[in-house]
């Protein structure tokens, strides 16, 4: 019986759990109280596991070494030793502690293993996010048909999840630091190692924090994102531009391209669901980026529950500005010796493909982080049930703004050998900027032209 039939059957009694009753209203607010006791304002759980899991104590909310500048981290825990490696002598014995991807993806290369370290809790978010998630909390319900939100503008819509997609959409709204821009190299090497960067410019934006922003403004757009591609020259100037819809069945997610050799702005739907992402040489679908975004209407979710596991967590050392992208890229796999692992408690939620829709992915199981509700490992699966890709996000706290973040992603192809690595920042001389003040102006398709200037 393959991985994916027994994830089927042992997932009967969740189904039955989780899938009855008005699960679409939001929590009592006898529950919502447990937010900051027993719970931390985000939801997780605050006590630890006895041993490996520490209890979380308000996360890494203050810079505890010098910053070279903004939005450049370096790490805190410098004195952390390993603990041990997962490889192939002993992968067997951590199984239940990994993904079914994370085990096929040691297996499938004899020189990648996964180098484990102590659990720090360092999650956190700005004192008003928490304050808006017990808020949230009551009030926030998911729309009849569970592809949007009812009653919400900003933070953590669901800090107690009753539903996967309610997880899921915890993900996607997370606070992300305001408005920000950041300048990002995007890596997808040949089976031997050979690779040539793609390098963006981003502007992401919420709505809310946008310097004109007015009560009521585009009610149904979360963010506005706007991503330049500043090399190589054959790709550079090339613009997209997205306004992403809350609701995406009542109001699909707008995009529009600006080809920088046409010089023309067209609209882009396929710009979501599998649609290819950006220069990406086929090595990820659109809904890929951020490990999951967009509409969750072609898929059944099911919260399956909560595991500890072993998960890429205060990867400081990934993102050190003294490495280049040579340090990093090996043949099939990201250089292991540079990440770091830790036990943590996850939320496991598994989405099945529809009948009738369609989409390369037949199943994706995520694995959420408890503290930071960003999505850390997804396992993809095609539409014949094999396991396909393997994603990871290697977790860093901005412990100067209070915001998680990544390193990078990954995307490991098992069936082709290659992979894809999103958001280095290591050769980059401006990797973050923060507080970034935009107008929605800056986001409208007539910007486009100007923003794709070579």
């Amino acid at each position: 019986m393959n991985t994916y039939k027994k994830h089927l059957i042992g997932s009967a009694i969740a189904i039955s759990m989780f899938s009855s009753g008005a699960a679409l209203a939001a929590v009592s607010a006898e529950e919502a109280a447990k937010l900051g006791n027993e719970l931390t304002p985000f939801g997780a759980e605050k006590a630890g596991n006895g041993d490996e899991i520490p209890a979380w104590t308000g996360g890494l909310t203050s810079p505890p070494v010098e910053q070279p500048q903004e939005g450049i981290y370096p790490d805190p825990f410098p004195e952390d030793e390993r603990l041990f490696v997962i490889d192939q002598s002993n992968v067997d014995e951590y199984e239940d502690r990994l993904s079914p991807g994370q085990v096929a993806t040691i297996k499938a290369y004899s020189d990648y293993f996964i180098p484990v370290y102590q659990t720090r809790r360092t999650g956190a978010y700005p004192d008003f996010m928490m304050e808006k998630a017990a808020e949230n909390a009551t009030k926030v319900s998911l729309t009849p048909d569970g592809n949007g939100l009812e009653n919400y503008q900003t933070g953590v819509p669901f800090p107690i999840p009753k539903k996967g997609v309610e997880v899921i959409f915890n993900h996607i709204t997370r606070y992300r630091g305001g408005s920000i821009i950041r300048n990002v190299a995007q890596v997808t090497p040949q089976a031997n190692g050979d690779y040539s960067p793609v390098k963006f410019t981003e502007h992401l934006t919420d709505r809310v924090a946008l310097a004109d922003y007015e009560p009521g403004m585009d009610e149904n757009v979360l963010f506005y994102f706007k991503q330049v591609i500043t090399a190589p020259s054959r790709l550079a100037g090339n613009v997209l531009l997205v306004h992403e819809t809350l609701n995406q069945v009542k109001e699909p997610r707008r995009a529009w391209i600006y080809n920088s050799g046409q010089r023309r702005v067209r609209r882009a739907p396929q710009v979501a669901y599998d649609g290819p992402g950006t220069a990406a040489d086929g090595q990820r679908t659109s809904d890929n980026l951020d490990l999951y975004n967009g509409a969750p209407d072609r898929y059944n979710w099911e919260l399956v529950g909560k595991k500890e596991m072993y998960i890429p967590y205060n990867s400081y050392r990934l993102g050190d500005q003294s490495l280049s992208y040579d340090d990093i890229i090996q043949p099939g796999h990201i250089n292991p010796e540079l990440t770091r692992y830790e036990l943590h408690r996850v939320w496991h939620v598994r989405a099945t493909l529809k009948d009738g829709e369609r989409h390369i992915y037949g199943q994706r199981d995520f694995y959420v982080d408890e503290d930071s509700w960003q999505i850390a490992v997804v396992d993809h699966y095609d539409g014949r049930s094999q396991l396909w890709r393997v994603a990871e996000a290697h977790m860093v706290q901005g412990y100067d703004i209070g915001v998680p973040s990544y390193a990078a992603e990954t995307l490991y192809d098992l069936l082709s050998g290659r992979y894809l690595v999103m958001g280095l920042t290591n050769e980059e001389d401006d990797p973050y900027t923060f507080g970034v003040k935009a107008r929605s102006n800056e986001f409208t398709p007539a910007a486009l032209r100007r923003a794709g200037v070579r």
